[in-house]
């Protein structure tokens, strides 16, 4: 079976590089400047001198999906921030408007020249202008997932200096895209002070061992005696994860942690993921904000209320099968988009994931990727796909910057720095197919002692890499 993933002890680097030379601010909201304190069970990374100093906690052997052996992190945020250039720090308002303007005049152009030109007039063949109006929507989509990014950036305030710019620019721009920018941004700056954490993290937190058989309905002892999944049914689990995997985020909080008892206002109680729990990004009442979060939770709702009321509008005017190719097939490309963006960015038979007993916000924000797209990914993309272990690091970079301080940031983090560039454009592509074959649930190293049966990592049913654990059925 062909796959991007690494062979044993083998190391992936970036090999596209830029040398920007313009501006962007500093702290991230959620980023903390040094290393956070740990829970008394954990280890601050800030005290390790060196790799040495690692392993001699008493971790055991760590070994990745490869087989790699793996070493905690050794250096502080500070160590990272001290390492990229001031500039790199400076946004600039002006600049971040022009590329929205870039992206919605593309979005314009496009629509115009379509509904000018693909018509039965210049085009009199049938098959030929619905293939051409098939690659409308996925060069829309494209273009709208760049629109996604930069209201990204606003959530970070890495868009300008002006949080009331920011905030205007990005509830505009999402709200477009049928997202609830605050309750988006919310719950998005919690995954980022909360990364890898199989307790805490927001957004993407991987199936234990445990539910990977629930979901299968095996017991935890078969899962290491198991035939390989058929390639069907990871085609189909991999089409209902692209097609359906924002919405349910949004509904549901699907892929997001589960332990709404802790939240601190009490509002978690008795709740758990689902459509009906109450755990979702549209009811201020959501365990996932607090009781200061409601003004901003409906704010969010309106935004998504006035483009609802829109789009209804003009389904009555032009009709839905207009409106299907003009506006809903793109933005499932887009759902499309996001979802593997985010996945990829968070999955690979390299990444480590952590309990809250050896998390903390250095180990978990190495515990992400860069992986290259090319021109659509560092042009149309805005490099979210290239520059993602800066952001999760420093998020108040804005992207013009981040190829710079991704590059300044490298000889810091060393060994832990991950990028798989493998292929290109397509190696991007397949990695969706070759991370849902290879990471199927985390569990801990079988060499593991102490605090290392924390620190968990990506195992499979199909034979790739290293083995499931044994374990021994129960009485």
């Amino acid at each position: 079976m062909a796959t991007t993933a690494l062979p044993k002890n083998a190391v992936l680097r970036r090999t596209v590089t830029s040398t920007t030379n313009d501006s962007s601010p500093s702290t991230a909201a959620g980023s903390p400047r040094d290393t956070p304190r740990q829970s008394p069970s954990s280890t601050s990374l800030s005290s390790m001198s060196s790799l040495e100093d690692a392993k001699d906690q008493g971790y055991g052997k760590l070994l990745d999906t490869h087989g790699n052996e793996f070493e905690l992190p050794d250096y502080t945020v500070n160590d990272i921030r001290n390492a990229i250039p001031k500039h790199c720090y400076e946004r600039s308002g002006l600049r971040g408007l022009s590329y929205v303007a870039r992206d919605i005049a593309s979005l314009a152009t496009t629509f115009i020249i379509f509904n000018k030109f693909v018509t039965p007039e210049y085009i009199p063949s049938t098959p030929a202008r619905a293939i051409l109006w098939a690659g409308y929507t996925i060069i829309q989509g494209l273009f709208a997932t760049g629109l996604w990014v930069l209201a990204h950036e606003c959530g970070h305030q890495s868009f300008s200096p002006s949080k009331v710019l920011n905030d205007t620019t990005g509830w505009i721009c999402h709200s477009m895209l049928l997202v609830p920018y605050f309750s988006w941004k919310i719950s998005h700056g919690k995954h980022h002070k909360a990364t890898g954490n199989m307790e805490r993290d927001m957004v993407f937190v991987p199936k234990t061992r445990e539910e990977y058989a629930s979901r299968i309905g095996k017991f935890v002892h078969e899962l290491d005696e198991l035939a390989e999944e058929t390639p069907i049914a990871t085609i189909i689990h991999s089409i209902g994860q692209q097609l359906l995997g924002w919405p349910m985020y949004l509904f549901a909080n699907v892929t997001g942690h589960n332990n709404h008892e802790k939240q601190h206002e009490g509002r978690g109680v008795g709740k758990k993921n689902g459509y009906f729990s109450g755990v979702n990004h549209f009811n201020p009442s959501s365990p996932l904000y607090e009781a200061k979060d409601a003004k901003l939770i409906l704010l969010s709702d309106l935004g998504l209320a006035i483009v609802i009321s829109v789009l209804t509008s003009l389904c009555k005017t032009y009709g839905f099968q207009n409106m299907l190719v003009w506006y809903f097939l793109p933005y499932l490309w887009v759902n499309h988009w996001l979802v593997a963006i985010t996945y990829l960015q968070h999955t690979d038979p390299t990444l480590p994931h952590y309990t809250g007993a050896s998390w903390n916000y250095v180990r978990g924000a190495a515990a992400t990727i860069d992986r290259e797209f090319g021109f659509v990914g560092r042009t149309l993309l805005h490099g979210i796909i290239e520059t993602h272990v800066l952001h999760h690091y420093v998020s108040t970079i804005p992207f013009y910057h981040a190829d710079e301080a991704t590059e300044a940031i490298k000889p810091v983090m060393g060994r832990h720095y991950r990028a798989n560039v493998e292929g290109g454009s397509l190696g991007f592509l397949k990695c969706l197919w070759t991370s849902a074959r290879w990471c199927q649930w985390v569990e801990p190293s079988e060499g593991a002692i102490g605090e290392g049966k924390s620190v968990l990592f990506f195992r499979n049913r199909n034979s790739l890499g290293v083995p499931p654990l044994k374990i021994k059925a129960k009485n």
